[in-house]
């Protein structure tokens, strides 16, 4: 098997590599969608206690 075999994988290559291509991005989307929800709520948080120490 050579490597332009490997990459074509059969004559679904474009299929294979599209979807491989389309998943990673969902999952670093997801990922820094996560971890801009999770600053905001610690932001959120903060503030919360903040606001409820007596001054």
């Amino acid at each position: 098997m050579s490597i332009g075999e490997f990459f074509s994988m059969g004559g679904y290559g474009a299929y294979v590599w599209v979807s491989f291509g389309a998943t990673l991005l969902l999952m670093i989307t997801e990922i820094l969608l996560v971890r801009s929800r999770r600053r905001a709520v610690v932001k959120r948080l903060r503030r919360l206690l903040r606001a409820g120490r007596p001054s």
